[in-house]
């Protein structure tokens, strides 16, 4: 199939899992094209069979701002026709649904069937704004096919949207020849050169993520034993997260490590993952985590309980639960074989039930059903 993909292009669960489904279908022998404003932090080098098309915008002293979203539309239209696109992948509603459904428009009587992948702020945040409600269910309701990341995020649309089409569940995936436990001795001797428990965050840095509370559950942790907090990516909160550590005393033993784009060796160095957000529709960061035999500690927000096994994978607490949280993570790091058993629960839960071959399939199927769809409406 020739496939076409849209997503954000900075760092976050939607454009990861955008540009690793792209990388999976392309290995896979079809052709795929990113219809983008930039290329996707994942994409960062050549892979056969992934072509990268960036949108851009003209300044006109008219408009107050470029039209990013009708030029975005426009050169999907374009892709479309010019390389004889299948389907049209977006991943989140605004503006990317919206813009697919103005491209469908565009290239009309020629078939476009649109997939629509939601992931999370797209539903619980973006909705609340209500100049922008009714923009975000067009697209919804104007794409041939609807994934969401998680059932919870399916009764959150359904709820806010009151809309009754179907929505099919397809989790995030991961890919466990690239996230799996490795011994890094010499890195690992860098990052705690004493021996310290190493707990990981990874995110965006935003609000949602509740970055104080990481700081918090970690600044118990290290009254009881030796430990470092590694913090990577980038975001609003991260000068916040910086002052904040300061405040507790313990920004020595904090690593604020900026944006980075190759994340699994990262994981492989730590003992503990922490991701105690406030919303998260899926938590690939989890999964990742999981995936390479690191237990987690989180809360029980959105789709996160549909990830992390409590007790078995890791422990979940309710969202702001900062003692409980603590005292979970204490309870794994210093019982060696609590801890064994659960990185290797982790593992195997990543394996068996996300695995990248499995969902890349399903995303197939549903590609066919929305090819067929069209093919039906075409005979009428």
């Amino acid at each position: 199939m020739n496939i076409g993909i849209s997503c954000y292009p900075t760092l976050g669960g939607s454009g990861a899992v955008a540009a690793e489904l792209g990388k999976a279908l392309a290995a896979r022998g079809h052709q795929v094209h990113f219809i983008v404003s930039d290329i996707p932090f994942r994409l960062g080098e050549f892979y056969q069979n992934i072509y990268i098309h960036q949108a851009e915008t003209s300044s006109y002293p008219v408009l107050r701002t470029p039209p990013y979203d009708f030029a975005l539309a426009a050169k999907m239209a374009d892709i479309a026709v010019t390389y004889d696109l299948d389907v049209l992948h977006v991943h989140y509603a605004l503006p990317f649904a919206v813009c697919a459904f103005l491209a469908k428009r565009m290239v009309a009587p020629r078939p476009l069937p649109v997939v629509t992948t939601l992931h999370g702020t797209d539903v619980t945040v973006l909705a609340q704004d209500r100049a922008l409600f009714n923009v975000i269910r067009l697209g919804i309701l104007e794409s041939d096919v609807v994934t969401a990341v998680s059932r919870s995020l399916i009764a959150q649309t359904r709820e806010l949207f009151q809309v009754d089409r179907d929505i099919h569940c397809v989790y995030n995936f991961v890919d466990p020849a690239v996230f799996h436990p490795v011994r890094r001795g010499k890195l690992r001797e860098q990052v705690a050169p004493n021996g310290e428990k190493v707990l990981l965050h990874v995110s965006n840095f935003r609000k949602v993520k509740r970055i104080p509370d990481i700081l918090e559950v970690f600044a118990r942790v290290a009254r009881q034993l030796p430990a470092v907090l590694l913090l990577a990516g980038e975001g609003p909160e991260w000068n916040r997260a910086r002052e904040y550590a300061r405040t507790l005393g313990i920004e020595q033993k904090v690593h604020f490590l900026g944006r980075q784009d190759e994340v699994a060796s990262l994981f492989s160095l730590a003992d503990l993952f922490l991701l105690p957000s406030e919303k998260e529709s899926f938590g690939l960061v989890a999964l990742e985590a999981m995936a390479s035999g690191v237990p987690v500690v989180g809360s029980t927000a959105g789709g996160i309980p549909e990830v992390v096994a409590h007790g078995e994978t890791g422990y979940l607490a309710e969202v702001g639960d900062v003692e409980q949280m603590a005292q979970y993570a204490l309870a794994i790091l210093q019982d060696a074989s609590l801890h064994a058993r659960m990185s290797s629960a982790s593992r195997h839960c990543a394996v068996q039930r996300f695995h990248v071959n499995e969902k890349v399939a399903e995303y197939e199927s549903l590609y066919r059903r929305a090819i067929a769809q069209h093919a039906l409406e075409g005979l009428r």
